[in-house]
């Protein structure tokens, strides 16, 4: 079990703890958490191998949810709502299997309990080809990625990874272990007859395909209680996509938790 590093916000209000999507950070939800912290406590974490968090040679989701558990009971953080988009959604699901009884609601963004086709190794593979040593400019590094990418958003979010160190540039992200972990990654398990029957939203971005019809079914096998809301106009990034309309559902969903 790893001790996670977090940023918090806000003093007062019921706790809500952040956790982000493979490749990000505690980083990419600073605007959406300042938002939230208006009228909650917010807990927004590192997962392991990624930002300033410990790094480890495997993160499978039991042990990723394990971490956020020892979190929670570190901190003293009673009945929070557990927001997780993509992997993080999954981290978040997992320990709403594994721990229900730490959670008060579940807020899953854009993923299913389910295992996807894909992975994001070519994206890895762009990254590992940079050269680090500092002979090259960021600027010279991002349009280097960016012709691996292609998709200019997609680099744009990768670089954000990046950062000074020793005379050049390093990753703030453990590349060879998410290398490792990616089939599980890609995959969820959970322990057998495991089931939250706590309120749970499962929020959609409207041209993203992580979760749709036929996901329904073991969405609700597994969290009975669930709803999915989704925002019109957004991708697989629904909160920076449409940040006003993200922020309007999961202020609902927490004001109608509690």
């Amino acid at each position: 079990m790893l001790e996670l590093a977090c940023n918090e916000y806000g003093e007062d209000g019921s706790p809500l703890i952040v956790m982000h999507g493979l490749f990000g950070s505690a980083r990419n939800w600073a605007g959406i958490a300042r938002a939230l912290a208006e009228t909650h406590q917010v807990y927004s974490l590192d997962l392991r191998n990624h930002g300033a968090s410990p790094r480890a040679s495997t993160m499978t989701y039991k042990e990723m949810a394990e971490d956020v558990a020892g979190f929670i009971d570190r901190a003293g953080i009673e009945a929070p709502i557990v927001m997780g988009h993509s992997m993080g959604g999954k981290v978040a699901m997992r320990l709403a299997l594994e721990r229900p009884d730490l959670l008060k609601g579940l807020i899953v963004v854009d993923i299913a309990p389910v295992t996807y086709g894909h992975d994001m190794l070519d994206y890895i593979a762009a990254m590992q080809m940079l050269d680090l040593s500092g002979e090259q400019r960021r600027g010279e590094l991002e349009e280097e990625l960016r012709e691996e990418v292609e998709d200019p958003g997609i680099t744009a979010f990768l670089m954000t990874n990046l950062e000074r160190a020793n005379g050049g540039f390093q990753w703030r992200i453990n590349l060879q272990a998410i290398t490792a972990g990616m089939s599980g990654i890609s995959a969820f398990s959970y322990p057998d007859g495991a089931v939250f029957d706590g309120p749970t939203a499962f929020i959609a971005g409207e041209h993203s395909a992580y979760i749709r019809d036929d996901h329904r079914d073991r969405i609700l096998d597994l969290f009975p209680r669930a709803r999915t809301v989704t925002i019109k106009g957004a991708s697989h990034w629904v909160h920076a996509d449409q940040p006003d309309a993200f922020l309007k559902t999961v202020n609902a969903f927490v004001e109608a938790s509690e």
